[in-house]
C-alpha cells in the first residue's frame, strides 16, 4: 500500500507547477497588469524579440500556446499595436507576426524586470547550480514532448 501515496512536496510535477505558478503569478501581477498584459501575451512578445518574425504556427511551438488560442492573444496585441502581422511571402495562407515599434519598445522596458523576478527566484543559488538546473529542466521538457510524439500526440 505504501506504493499507492505519493509525496507532493518530492514530485517532480508538483514543485515544477508550484514554481512557475509563483513566478507567473507575481510577475503577471507586479509587472504586466499594470500594461494589461497576461503571461501568454508576454510570452509573445519575448519570443518575437529574441527571435524576429515568426509564422503563427511557429510561435506557438515556440511558446507553447495553442493555436487557436495564440491567434486570438496575436489578434488583442495587434489592437494594443504591439504586433503587427502580415501574410508570409511563401504561402497566402500563411500569417507572420512581428513586434511593432511599441512592442519593442515595452518589452525592452519589461526585460530587466522579467530579470529582476528570475534573480529573486533564484537567490541563493549558485550560477553554476541554477545553468544546471535550466539545462534539467530542458532536457526534461525534451523527454516530455518525444514521449508525446511517440504516442501520436500533438504538441504545442
Amino acid at each position: 500500500m505504501r506504493d499507492a501515496k505519493l509525496d507532493l512536496d518530492d514530485y517532480l510535477p508538483y514543485l515544477v507547477n508550484r514554481v512557475g505558478v509563483i513566478i507567473a503569478e507575481q510577475f503577471g501581477a507586479e509587472t504586466l497588469a499594470p500594461h494589461g498584459l497576461s503571461i501568454a501575451m508576454w510570452r509573445v512578445m519575448a519570443v518575437l524579440s529574441s527571435a524576429g518574425a515568426q509564422r503563427q504556427v511557429d510561435l506557438a511551438g515556440l511558446t507553447s500556446i495553442d493555436v487557436s488560442t495564440l491567434s486570438r492573444i496575436v489578434t488583442r496585441l495587434t489592437q494594443l499595436r504591439l504586433l503587427a502581422r502580415s501574410r508570409s511571402a511563401s504561402s497566402n495562407r500563411e500569417v507572420t507576426v512581428t513586434l511593432s515599434t511599441a512592442g519593442s519598445a515595452l518589452v525592452a522596458e519589461l526585460v530587466p524586470r522579467a530579470r529582476a523576478i528570475e534573480a529573486d527566484a533564484a537567490a541563493g543559488l549558485a550560477p553554476e547550480d541554477l545553468a544546471v538546473m535550466k539545462r534539467c529542466l530542458r532536457q526534461i521538457f525534451g523527454n516530455m514532448k518525444s514521449r508525446a510524439e511517440a504516442s501520436g500526440r500533438r504538441i504545442i
